[in-house]
């Protein structure tokens, strides 16, 4: 079944610059091992396709149930040099949000989704 990962976390966004930040944070400790697997650096940068020219950076929070990203070049050179019409990247969260992901049915079951 495909669930988009607003049923799974929350996520926060921001910006340095050219770089986006997102982060993706799991509702519950059992979902960050899902999140772990099916969230890829590589997949977030086809889901931002368009958006982000950059590479994108994955970082690791277990101890938080998180995920960090990096998009780099995503923001048109950033808040003070963009003409786009969010160059801080706040929106980014709610754009990862909206991802789909692939949970086979036993999963999903389990984790009772």
């Amino acid at each position: 079944m495909k669930v988009q990962l607003r049923k799974l976390a929350h996520a926060r966004s921001g910006d340095k610059g050219d770089t986006a930040n997102v982060g993706l944070i799991a509702f519950r400790d059992d979902l960050y091992p899902l999140l772990t697997r099916e969230v890829t650096a590589a997949r977030v940068k086809e889901h931002f396709k368009g958006i982000c020219k950059g590479e994108v950076e994955r970082f690791e929070l277990p101890n938080l149930g998180a995920l960090n990203f990096l998009l780099h070049e995503s923001l048109g050179g950033g808040g003070t040099l963009s003409l786009m019409t969010d160059a801080q990247g706040k929106t980014f969260s709610t754009a990862l949000l909206r991802m789909k992901i692939e949970v086979p049915d036993d999963e999903a079951k389990r984790l009772g989704l």
